[in-house]
């Protein structure tokens, strides 16, 4: 460890760092993010790194424990730099081989290898796999390739080099003004312009002032800022350094979700690790400015992710909103002048500062600059992290990065924005991604997640799923939000369930319109966004629900009858077998039948029909 105790110091730093490790032939890359580490990533690592010291290669070699690749469908993932051979769905028998083979050789294993589903050809190298080769990775560019927990490695790749530009002579306001430049929007969900932010909170009146990162990411479906914050924790670090020295901040804190333990860990590491290098705490690298940085970790509450709900429980008070009649760049947290922005906003500063203002805002639309990262997930065959330019289509995002839904099935829709926001269908599937145009839509930005549908999925289940979630969430201190969305959910379930009565859809859509106008906080207003947009375009498909009785999806199990087809049944009795409830009725080799009133929907019969003799009506 070396305490930097001038700026200059970090350019010797860093080219002592390249220096040493001119001895590396190959570093082996195993992403070590939430997905991969679920399937046993980690004993990835600890098998390569006895495999080398068995034979005596760690000096040449070395195994790096990255954060997350992005390409989670192919998980657990092993890339071999410098060639970038990318190998997928590793298990730890295969490290002896692939060291044997691809590292101390340079031989490719064929068989782990991406095969492109369109094509059948077989990818050798990461940057040509199309759902890399498509998308503009800037701000998660370091994410999957990074030694986690380990400053030098982020400081040998240019790392803190945007702190030092910011420290060696730009006044805060120069700083502000790069920002403002650059057109950087809040990507937590509300979109605001961060320049602006930051320039009323340095203005506003207080000694003390603060900046904090909101990590209370709790969109079903979302994982970006998790993952960012857990691959590459000083990027965001270096973010809110800049952002406080811009702020005149001296205090900051990371609030951080219970359930991303490994984020909280990563997060206090890179804190450690800054405040022994002398990035953190008092004069860093030699200059009078200084900041002190805590890691709060949050109860995992989706509330929390609103700004006054975020400051409340800092405070140590119930994670509730207020109204913002004063803007918590005023008066925030503990009465104090505070900024907070979102873990991917403060990654974006970094390279804002080192490439300029102009160059950030060259790319995207003419309101929406820069890049976002979206997780892409659902009905979709590629699952994973994707960063595009602002401004590309959904059909980009979802066939040519997602590889398209899965089994050939139509798409039908995507949901953005979390629970507060909209489906949009397929008809609109070159809709540029952007603020404006997803608003537009009915939906919205949100913080990125992208949740992908096809044409098996009803969109009167899925509003309900997300009207679920808010009734569980919300902190029912407003009574639109408390008992209005509670109402809603009702009225939607009775649509699932048959018991839907003519004028309920006018009802729910009236209650929404209260909704929209009388909830207390943010989250509140938008809670109607999932079922006034899944109205607004599949409206047949609520009518069916309650004027026929009938799931056009065949989802719903009180508006679903299975039926044995007489014609393809053989009587082989699998089905009567199977079923949990006594209810297929028929003697061995003769056509059987189903009793309605004993089924319960559960398909089963279905799924063990060698015949395909049993379909839903």
């Amino acid at each position: 460890m070396e305490r930097l105790k001038s700026i200059q110091d970090l350019d010797g730093l860093r080219q002592r760092i390249i220096e040493k490790r001119k001895e590396l032939r190959k570093r082996i890359r195993v992403c070590t993010g939430t997905g991969c580490h679920s399937q046993g990533s980690r004993r990835l690592v600890d098998a390569f790194q006895q495999e080398l010291e068995s034979r005596g290669l760690t000096r040449e070699y070395m195994v790096i424990p990255t954060g997350c690749n992005g390409f989670c469908a192919c998980g657990p993932i092993v890339v071999i730099e410098p060639e970038e051979v990318f190998y997928q769905r590793v298990k730890p028998e295969q490290v002896r081989a692939i060291v044997e083979r691809s590292v101390v050789g340079d031989e490719i294993i064929e068989e782990l290898l991406y095969v492109d589903p369109t094509t059948g050809e077989r990818i050798v190298h990461e940057f040509e796999i199309p759902f890399f080769a498509k998308q503009k990775r800037l701000v998660f560019k370091d994410t999957g390739s990074n030694y986690v927990t380990d400053i030098e490695d982020y400081i040998a790749r240019g790392g803190y080099s945007a702190l030092a530009k910011v420290l060696s002579g730009m006044k805060p306001e120069e700083v502000i003004d790069e920002v403002k430049r650059s057109g950087l929007r809040g990507r937590g969900g509300g979109g605001f312009p961060t320049g602006v932010k930051w320039e009323s909170c340095r203005r506003a009146h207080g000694d003390i002032k603060y900046v904090m990162c909101n990590a209370d990411e709790g969109d079903p479906g979302a994982y970006m800022d998790r993952s960012l914050l857990e691959g590459n924790p000083h990027q965001v670090l270096e973010g809110m350094i800049i952002g406080a020295y811009a702020i005149g901040a001296v205090e900051g804190y990371i609030y951080v979700r219970f359930e991303y333990p490994m984020a909280v860990k990563n997060a206090e590491w890179a804190i450690k690790q800054a405040k022994d290098y002398g990035l953190l705490g008092e004069n860093i690298m030699g200059t009078p400015f200084g900041l002190d940085m805590h890691v709060n970790r949050g109860g995992g509450a989706f509330i929390c992710g609103e700004s006054t709900a975020l400051m409340a429980s800092l405070e140590g008070k119930v994670g509730e909103p207020r109204g913002k009649h004063i803007h918590t760049v005023e008066k925030g947290l503990w009465g104090r002048p505070s900024n907070l922005n979102n873990v991917e906003t403060w990654a974006n500063v970094p390279l804002i500062i080192n490439n300029g203002g102009d160059w950030y805002a060259s790319m995207g639309t003419e309101r929406s600059k820069g890049t976002k990262i979206f997780s892409l997930v659902g009905k979709i065959n590629n699952t994973g992290l994707v960063e595009v330019a602002m401004g590309t289509p959904l059909r980009t995002i979802i066939y040519d990065i997602g590889g398209g839904i899965p089994e050939g099935k139509r798409f039908k829709a995507v949901q953005t924005g979390g629970p507060s926001g909209g489906c949009i269908p397929e008809r609109l599937i070159d809709l540029p991604v952007d603020f404006e145009k997803l608003k537009e839509a009915g939906s919205m930005m949100g913080s990125g997640g992208m949740i992908v549908m096809d044409e098996a999925t009803c969109m009167v289940d899925v509003a309900r799923y997300f009207l679920n979630f808010l009734v569980e969430e919300s902190c029912g201190k407003c009574i639109p939000c408390r008992v209005g969305v509670k109402r809603m959910h009702e009225l939607v379930t009775d649509m699932c369930e048959g018991r839907a009565r003519p004028g309920d859809l006018e009802r729910l859509e009236e209650l929404c319109h209260a909704i929209q106008e009388t909830a207390l906080c943010g989250l509140g207003k938008s809670a109607p966004n999932p079922v006034l947009s899944t109205i607004q375009y599949f409206r047949d498909e609520y009518e069916a629900h309650i004027y026929d009785k009938r799931c056009p999806a065949k989802i719903c199990k009180a508006l679903i009858t299975y039926v044995i087809d007489p014609d393809k049944c053989t009587g082989c009795g699998l089905c009567r077998i199977k079923c949990p409830e006594g209810a297929v009725i028929g003697a061995k080799k003769e056509c059987h039948c189903i009793d309605e009133e004993l089924c319960v929907r559960c398909g089963i019969c279905m799924e063990n029909c060698k015949f395909g003799a049993i379909y839903i009506e």
